[in-house]
């Protein structure tokens, strides 16, 4: 082609991973590259014609938004096989045209990217490491080495390495480069001597490595080389100095991190200029580590550091960063043994065996240094490492000595951390684990939780908040207390959040739900062997966004408050029952309605109890702070953090769980409802209003599959239940099919045979919808079907 550079094609692994798609003003997929197709499993023809909205999967923030996409971000895709795909994306809008380009890629391969870039940046900026890229013929082709980095002349583009050395000692230096050009073996720390050509007598003392670099046909294309140099050093501070602190400061604190920095606090600068700790991962955990031994992924990670000079630990491994695979060696299993390690730039790079790992490890200016295990009840819990770049005197036996005795005194209090925080972090897990994600985003409703423990957060408690997504938009709103604190409550907590969980998807009204969990708990405290549960308060609602109305019932808990959108504040009239276990007690449901953008409230008792016990002071503060914190356009969490803040500075006595909703109203133009009675002719008057709904609100697409699910639903009421029927659609970002009847039979899906006439009506409904069930009310039942608004193509002859 002309006007194209021959051997282009060597370079386009540069653009490999990157997938593209055309959009139109309203978000409809127009083009669908290959590439696209192969990172989703979905073909052009699938795809164009479709929101892209629909590739997104149901855990993607703003998956259900209108708004336009941002000019970039980060995403979860849909796989045809089901599964998600993170993605990292940028919109580019073209013109004249109204099209978007977007550009995908999967974000792991985005992170690489990036993440090669700033090391290759990070490398190129060190002004005490030099780089030089050689071609073939072993001339300068690109170098960041200037006069000032090594005081010396600086290479040209184009030049040699005897433009700035001696010749004696550029032929030295170029038979070294011109044996890794050849073999492919790398050279690594070679000492040099470099003699100016301008003024043969100075002398420069540098390290110099050597790699090859290859083409795309894997042939030598040039020598990257690394140049630094080697200043002197100083020795260390008294030996008896350096033990009468680690004396004093080491095994104040019971924190495993914080140990580790004491012990490095100690040895920088008494002993050496910079040095850093690695414990294993167990031990940060908490846990005991693995006996090991020999090379490979040691599981270690970087814990403290210290530095004279923060340059010297910049470039260095940071704390919270985890130790790269290491190779066995000679050094490496006498620290294993437990005994330390002198060190210096050379051994260094045979211990770690990759070049790239040498500035990880390696102060840029160390010349000595030790490498001590912290060694304790016969495990390796970690290592200490200390270097010497500003004192000159290198490190010698008796500094191994002493900081082997300084690291077997820090490895016993390192221990002792360590078993506080496995307790600690226990009780801590289980308490994160057992509360759901603080912020939710429905149909029903936009959701924050907030937790604050008692006592500063030192234990845990069984309080919890959770919201709970039900059929045809509606939401379920819980907040619960467990009698006592400890791992007890908490256990006792999970279970009873699981079983909120369970008898919600069953959708019983709330005052039947709160009845079965009221005998769940009483088995459970009648079993002599259960010592978790001594008693609960929960507080059950169920908020419809259809009919704006909210159904509270109360197992002896405070009451909700709800904020209207004008800012003023009223408690929800409910009537708790008794606590949870206590039986014999009936439960009362309080409907009441609600405006769109109303906040609801639900709390545990923490919140509103005071010292004196008049919680009806403490509830008084409540609705008045929540009248002072309220916005219309503030963010729920920003909302109860100020609401929490006007507790003061004091930590609670007692665990608080709050749950803020921000109620939404489906429109009434969304949804649309009729009666019929049980005529078998009124099947195909539901068909039909069904069908002018849907070319009303401009779903034609779905008429077909919606007019099957209403016959069907229709016919079976008319057959088995009798009248008065309803029927009532509701659109959002899915179709809701519902009808009602005044049956309480369940339906049940099954497989006719193929000599069966019927039976094939439910299995039709479920094969047609994206999932469908039923709940029961006071006068009868109610079938629900989800569609989604992009319904797959479906053959309704193979289902038949």
């Amino acid at each position: 082609m002309h006007g194209f550079s021959p051997g282009a094609e060597e370079h386009v692994f540069a653009f490999a991973g990157i997938a593209t798609a055309v959009l139109d003003d309203r978000g409809t997929v127009v083009r669908w590259s290959d590439a696209a197709a192969e990172l989703l499993g979905r073909t052009a023809e699938e795809v164009c014609g479709h929101p892209v909205r629909a590739l997104l999967t149901h855990e993607c923030p703003g998956a259900a938004s209108d708004a336009g996409m941002p000019a970039a971000g980060r995403a979860l895709l849909r796989h045809r096989s089901g599964a998600s795909i993170d993605v990292t994306f940028r919109v580019l809008r073209t013109q004249p045209a109204a099209e978007s380009l977007v550009l995908v890629a999967p974000t792991q391969q985005v992170t690489h990217w990036e993440q090669g870039a700033s090391v290759l940046r990070a490398l190129l900026s060190q002004d005490r490491v030099g780089i030089g890229m050689h071609d073939v013929d072993l001339s300068v082709v690109w170098t960041n080495i200037s006069s000032e980095m090594f005081d010396g002349a600086a290479l040209s583009r184009g030049g040699r390495l005897r433009d700035v050395m001696s010749v004696a000692d550029a032929d030295a230096v170029e038979a070294a480069l011109r044996h890794v050009l050849d073999t492919g073996e790398p050279l690594i720390r070679k000492s040099l001597r470099m003699r100016s050509r301008q003024d043969p007598e100075r002398t420069l003392a540098l390290s110099l490595s050597a790699f090859r670099v290859e083409d795309a046909q894997k042939a030598p294309a040039g020598v990257v080389t690394m140049v630094t140099d080697a200043p002197d050093q100083q020795r260390a501070r008294h030996r008896l100095d350096v033990l009468h602190e680690a004396a004093d400061r080491i095994g104040r604190s019971l924190d495993v991190t914080r140990t580790a920095q004491d012990l490095m606090d100690v040895l920088v600068p008494g002993f050496g200029d910079v040095g850093w700790v690695e414990l294993a991962d167990a031990v940060i955990d908490g846990d005991e580590p693995p006996k090991t031994s020999g090379g490979g992924d040691l599981h270690l990670r970087r814990a403290a550091m210290a530095s004279v000079h923060a340059s010297d630990a910049a470039a260095l491994l940071q704390p919270g960063e985890t130790v790269p695979r290491l190779p066995f060696t000679l050094e490496l299993g006498e620290v294993q043994q437990g005994r330390p390690v002198l060190l210096d730039p050379e051994k260094v790079t045979v211990v770690l065996g990759d070049p790239t790992h040498q500035r990880l490890f390696l102060p840029a200016r160390g010349h000595s240094g030790i490498w001590a295990p912290l060694f304790a009840r016969g495990l390796i819990l970690g290592a200490v490492t200390v270097w010497r770049t500003e004192q000159q005197d290198p490190f010698e036996q008796d500094d191994a000595d002493l900081m082997a005795e300084v690291a077997s005194r820090a490895a016993l209090s390192v221990d002792n951390a360590r078993r506080y925080t496995r307790e600690h972090r226990v009780a801590l897990t289980l308490q994160r684990r057992l509360l759901p994600s603080a912020t939710t985003d429905t149909a029903a409703a936009e959701t924050t939780g907030v937790y604050l423990p008692a006592g500063g957060g030192a234990g845990i408690s069984g309080d919890w908040y959770d919201v709970i997504p039900l059929p045809s938009f509606r939401a379920a709103l819980v907040v619960g207390d467990v009698v006592g604190h400890g791992l007890n409550a908490a256990a006792a907590m999970g279970g009873l959040r699981t079983a909120v969980r369970t008898l919600a998807d069953l959708e019983l009204d709330p005052t039947e739900l709160l009845t079965h969990l009221d005998d769940l708990v009483q088995r459970i405290s009648d079993d002599t062997d259960a010592e978790s549960l001594v008693g609960a308060t929960c507080l059950y609602v169920v908020y419809d966004p259809v009919t704006r109305r909210c159904a509270v019932a109360g197992a002896g808990h405070p009451p909700p408050v709800v904020i209207g959108p004008d800012g003023t504040t009223e408690v929800v009239p409910v009537r708790p029952g008794p606590p949870l276990g206590v039986g014999g007690m009936p439960f009362e449901c309080v409907s009441v309605e609600l405006e769109p953008g109303s906040i609801l409230a639900l709390y545990t008792d923490g919140l509103i109890e005071r010292d004196d016990g008049d919680v009806d002071a403490g509830l008084r503060w409540l609705t008045e702070n929540l009248a002072a914190a309220y916005d219309p356009d503030r963010p729920l969490d920003d909302m109860g953090r100020a609401l929490l803040a006007g507790l003061g500075d004091a930590s609670p006595r007692d665990d608080i769980a709050l749950l803020l909703a921000r109620t939404r109203a489906v429109p009434e133009r969304s949804s649309a409802s009729w009666e019929f009675a049980a005529d078998p002719a009124v099947v195909a008057e539901a068909r039909q209003a069904a069908t002018r709904q849907l070319a009303a609100w401009g779903l034609d697409e779905a008429a077909f599959a919606t007019e099957l699910i209403v016959s069907e639903l229709v016919t079976n009421a008319v057959r088995y239940a009798g009248g008065p029927i309803g029927l009532r659609l509701i659109r959002d970002d899915v179709l809701v099919c519902e009808v009602t009847d005044p049956s309480n039979t369940q339906p049940r899906l099954r497989r006719a045979r193929w000599t069966d006439e019927g039976g094939r009506g439910l299995f039709l409904v479920a094969q047609l919808s994206t999932r469908w069930g039923s709940r029961y009310g006071r006068n009868g039942k109610t079938i629900w079907v989800e569609q989604s608004l992009v319904p797959d193509t479906i053959d309704v002859a193979a289902l038949m």
